[in-house]
């Protein structure tokens, strides 16, 4: 009795022992996996700090009964911005990410605006990509859209209406930097939604592509120099394209059509190219994007990641930051517009034929059968014991093999108990 007593003793002290160790292990696990998280966030917030705001300026215009959101910019130190917003019919929502990357200032800009004119609901989205500075993007940001929807056509003959306020936005462009020795110029790849209708026109190398049943379509094309009809353009207005690195227009320019660029104006025009599309339930998402995206994201890869996020916002943090992996030298910034369509859905029949109660009535008793016999095998099996209670009734669990080996090295004192009582 005394051996017993004694060995019963040096065993449960080595129980003690094994259970201290074992939740010392645990603390441990939790708090190495802690700090890993919160290296993993550092680490990613240095690269991608987030600043997730979108203001919202709600005004109503006095003349045609507007009412606008803008999404304005706001870039942190490491020139990084990202947001979201949501229509209020719920029909489509969008996200934008833009990033300064490995330049050394910020040039590009973008816009998201919605608005009722006569009760329509008309929805505008515009990447400006900057060259030789950011005045000229940014001025597009502020005017562009502005005087889209001031125009006295907008809805009657939108194509007309857009390629109209193009070409006078970059004259008024032109003439608030008159006085000025700037020379600089911008992009423009703009989205206007009116009801179903879609107009997408582009300017320069920036790039929208609609997602159709997963498949990616371009509904811009870039305007570079070498583009046959482009050069021809050129050309026929006297100017020349050369080889400098990549074409150029008069070995200056890298596109063949921009705001701005006073010196080049006579053959780098900023007349739109404009496509209009009726959209369907097939159609999934819009992707518009500077072209530091576009340099090392081919338009399939593009929809394919952007449709494996559920929201807009993380879809344009996810190509953005593609993008930089991948190696953009460039700024990357870019808008993805979800569309949401109405499901049908068809009327369940509310009784089952007689096939189907007989296939249920024979599977059913089956199924309990197997679920008894799996509940008493695992109560024959399991001695009693506080752990063993608490996850019978459906305790935390740690699902990896690491942790279910810890836990048993815990029970077992219990164990160690409930045998020698």
């Amino acid at each position: 009795m005394v051996c017993s007593s004694y060995l019963k003793t040096v065993i449960l002290q080595a129980g003690k022992y094994i259970q201290k160790v074992s939740r010392g292990l645990v603390q441990f696990a939790n708090l190495r996996s802690a700090k890993t998280i919160s290296a993993v966030r550092f680490s990613s917030d240095r690269i991608f700090p987030s600043v997730r705001k979108m203001m919202v300026d709600t005004s109503a215009t006095a003349n045609r009964g507007m009412t606008t959101s803008n999404s304005s910019e706001k870039v942190d130190d490491g020139g990084y911005a990202s947001g979201g917003w949501k229509s209020e019919d719920g029909k489509l929502s969008c996200g934008y990410s833009s990033f300064r990357g490995k330049r050394a200032s910020m040039e590009d800009f973008y816009d998201v605006k919605t608005c009722k004119i006569n009760g329509q609901t008309v929805c505008l989205f515009g990447i400006f990509d900057g060259h030789g500075g950011s005045r000229a993007a940014e001025y597009l940001k502020e005017n562009l859209f502005k005087n889209l929807m001031s125009h006295p056509e907008f809805l009657a003959n939108t194509r007309l209406a857009i390629s109209e306020t193009y070409q006078q936005t970059d004259s008024d462009f032109l003439e608030s930097g008159k006085d000025t020795f700037r020379d600089d110029g911008s992009t423009a790849s703009t989205a206007v939604l009116v009801g179903n209708h879609l107009y997408v026109a582009n300017v320069g190398d920036s790039r929208t592509v609609i997602s159709k049943a997963g498949k990616a379509i371009a509904l811009s094309e870039d305007h570079k120099p070498n583009r046959s009809d482009e050069r021809k353009r050129i050309e026929n207005a006297g100017g020349v394209v050369m080889w400098a690195g990549t074409w150029r227009v008069g070995g200056v320019l890298a596109m063949s059509r921009a705001f701005g660029n006073r010196m080049l104006k006579q053959f780098v025009v900023a007349e739109p190219e404009i496509q209009e599309q009726e959209l369907d339930e097939e159609f999934e998402l819009l992707i518009l994007a500077s072209d530091g995206l576009w340099d090392v994201v081919p338009n399939e890869d593009a929809v394919s990641l952007a449709l494996l996020e559920e929201e807009p916002e993380a879809a344009a943090r996810k190509l953005t930051e593609t993008a930089f992996s991948r190696g953009s030298a460039d700024n990357i910034t870019c808008i993805v517009v979800r569309l949401y369509h109405e499901l049908e859905t068809k009327p369940q029949p509310e009784t089952q034929s007689d096939t189907e109660m007989e296939l249920q009535s024979q599977t059913e008793p089956q199924m309990e059968t197997e679920a008894e016999t799996i509940t008493e095998g695992q109560t024959e099996t399991e001695p009693p014991g506080p752990q063993t209670e608490a996850v019978t009734k459906g305790g935390p669990t740690d699902g990896s093999k690491n942790n279910q080996i810890i836990r048993i090295l815990i029970q077992i004192p219990s164990y160690i108990n409930w045998y020698f009582d």
